[in-house]
């Protein structure tokens, strides 16, 4: 049975994206951390496939939701990118597999800019099998370990070579997010005791202030520079928002921006440069983004319609006693 509640936070959440990058407006990424949220929720969703079902299982049928709809736009963007003079590298494999950061031409940044998303979900998959067998032996150790990490390296200035470096940060930022997924799914985050909780959530806060106190947020005031701050208020918001767990009445729309989640987050930024393209009044570039958004879901959401029920129609193996 669907959880409608973790269906209007990830509308919410992609929404908040949405307008975040039609406006720029930096106070949204302290109002509401949407990419800690996404993250949160497809922790959740990937611990309670790992509860049920083999890790191998799990794994292969992520991707063969995920990277359909990620071919689709490379199947686009790669050949207008290619027109326009741009020569690929060997990282054009990215956008096959995107273990790197998909890159394209300055010119098709839309397409690609947001595309670390996929990159860092796509790892969190990866590691889940052994972060779900780390935290079923030591839950909360295993929710503040990406945190105790990301201070580590940030006070120690350990760095990877190259774009592995994105990587290691995107991971350590929104790692503890991914894993109080696991914490909801399993109910162990709705059994802590309120006091716990909100004592927890001021030490988090707090936190985050002290961060941006010693290291400032620059002068357009966008939390995503600074990630530490990021990761200490990402985990406070996701840990009071899963708590909840309020009664969503089913509705068409909810249902369709969840079943196009990915084409949604895939399109929207380049939809956002063609209505930028189009003269109209400024008040008008939020509803012409979103009706542009709309015709391409239309166009590419049969792809990741067609990549879910793929997902699902793989079978599993089966074992005794499981």
């Amino acid at each position: 049975m669907r959880d409608r509640y973790l269906d209007l936070l990830r509308a919410i959440a992609v929404g908040r994206v949405l307008v975040y990058h039609v406006y720029g407006w930096a106070w949204l990424t302290f109002a509401m951390p949407a990419m800690g949220v996404m993250f949160a929720i497809a922790g959740s969703l990937t611990a309670a496939s790992l509860a049920r079902s083999p890790a191998s299982a799990v794994v292969g049928g992520r991707l063969r939701r995920l990277l359909p709809p990620l071919w689709l736009l490379g199947a686009v963007a790669l050949p207008v990118m290619a027109f326009g003079g741009w020569r690929p590298d060997w990282r054009v494999v990215w956008w096959v597999l995107p273990l790197g950061d998909p890159v394209g031409s300055d010119d098709g940044l839309p397409y690609w800019e947001v595309l670390w998303y996929l990159r860092a979900y796509l790892w969190f998959l990866l590691l889940s099998p052994v972060l779900f067998r780390l935290y079923r032996r030591a839950p909360w150790p295993t929710v503040a370990l990406p945190l105790v990490l990301l201070v580590a390296v940030r006070t120690s200035g350990f760095a990877l070579p190259g774009a592995a470096d994105n990587v290691q940060w995107d991971l350590l930022t929104y790692g503890a997010c991914w894993v109080a997924g696991f914490a909801h799914r399993d109910g162990r985050l709705a059994a802590l005791p309120r006091p716990a909780l909100a004592a927890v959530v001021v030490l988090l806060s707090g936190g985050t202030v002290g961060w941006l106190l010693i290291e400032p947020v620059p002068s357009q005031g966008d939390l995503d520079s600074v990630p530490g701050a990021q990761a200490l208020w990402s985990l406070a918001f996701v840990l009071v928002i899963l708590r909840r767990r309020p009664a969503v009445a089913a509705s068409p729309v909810l249902r369709w921006v969840n079943t196009h989640a990915v084409t949604i987050y895939l399109w929207h930024n380049p939809m956002i440069f063609v209505a930028g393209l189009i003269p109209v009044a400024s008040g008008w570039t939020l509803p012409l983004t979103v009706a542009l958004t709309g015709v391409a879901v239309l166009v590419a959401g049969p792809v990741e319609r067609a990549a879910a029920r793929w997902s699902r129609a793989s079978p599993a193996p089966v074992y005794a006693n499981r």
